[in-house]
């Protein structure tokens, strides 16, 4: 066989192994894609909040009812299927901003289900029980009926909630529109930022004693073992209150000033602003008599940071660096 010849069939062989090549590369994608699209069209079943919802596709008109929820749509990158949020309790989370500027804000407070049809809302997402009721926007049998899924944060209804339940919303909500590897990297970069925070924490072996006011004029409005008991406890303090079960509790100021709070943390949010409920702890004659009131001894924490969301470490820094401010 002479040179051309041999040239020529290598050549050949050549062409024929890149067609092959391609012809694998070109089903592999097609593979790729095909798996792709089966988990979009995959339904996913939740039990949320003993309310069983199927979702037949990720919902592509959502909106976010309380600004803790808008903020975890908003960490998993999800603002362009969003169509609206609502109910802001202070200033969106820094790092949000942007996304969340592109998403119209659709009332200061909830919307009407006439706000919801018009926005051809497919998903709602509420943090708060107040949204699915009659009073709010509409149950979610009435939703349902309308053809609106809809999903209530868990860890904002259950009593004494903890990381790990806010970490379940996430992961259902990431499960719900198709996006679980964002979710485990949400989860992820949240386990980092907190552990880096409580590393700074002094060893303490007699906790801080800690009152959360919320709001009260003739008794204290205060948190008992909702999340904020969990945010005080991993932030070095002990929630005098901490033993009263259920979330939030009225509390009498007698019972308030009897156990000698060092540290109050002022919860900022609504037309009362933190600064008033200051001066309102310093000029009451019975909170006043209070160690953390005599010494000044503050921390105010917005509600939005307060709230089991994406700002866990956010919430868990300003209160270490109140409780103990020479270990940062």
């Amino acid at each position: 066989m002479n040179k051309r010849l041999i040239w020529a069939f290598l050549l050949l062989m050549a062409v024929f192994l890149l067609a092959a090549c391609s012809d694998n590369d070109t089903s592999n994608e097609k593979d790729k894609l095909k798996n792709e699209q089966t988990e979009q069209d995959e339904k996913v079943v939740i039990d949320n909040n003993d309310f069983v919802i199927e979702y037949d596709k990720a919902p592509e008109h959502a909106i976010s009812l309380n600004q803790h929820v808008t903020e975890i749509m908003l960490a998993l990158g999800l603002e362009d299927s969003m169509v609206g949020t609502a109910y802001l309790d202070d200033k969106i989370y820094e790092p949000l901003r942007e996304a969340y500027e592109k998403v119209p804000v659709l009332a200061e407070q909830y919307p009407s289900k006439e706000q919801v049809i018009e926005a051809e809302a497919d998903f709602l997402y509420g943090g708060w029980s107040s949204a699915f009721n009659e009073k709010g926007i509409a149950t979610r049998e009435e939703l349902k009926e309308l053809g609106i899924d809809s999903y209530l944060q868990m860890s904002s209804t259950k009593v004494a909630p903890t990381l790990e339940d806010i970490y379940t919303d996430i992961r259902n909500i990431a499960k719900i529109f198709r996006i679980e590897d964002r979710g485990e990297e949400l989860i992820t970069q949240m386990n980092q930022d907190i552990e880096e925070i409580t590393a700074k924490l002094p060893e303490v072996k007699d906790p801080l004693d800690v009152l959360v006011f919320d709001s009260g004029d003739t008794e204290v409005f205060t948190a008992t073992q909702n999340f904020m008991n969990t945010l005080v406890t991993m932030a070095g303090g002990n929630n005098i209150f901490g033993d009263i079960e259920g979330n939030w509790s009225t509390v009498s100021k007698e019972d308030a000033v009897e156990r000698q709070p060092e540290m109050i943390v002022v919860i900022d949010y609504g037309s009362t602003t933190a600064e008033q409920k200051i001066d309102f702890l310093k000029s009451d004659p019975a909170l006043s008599q209070t160690p953390a009131v005599q010494n000044e001894k503050f921390v105010t924490l917005p509600l939005s940071a307060a709230s089991e969301g994406v700002r866990v470490a956010e919430a868990v820094e300003i209160l270490a660096k109140g409780f103990y401010p020479d270990a940062y």
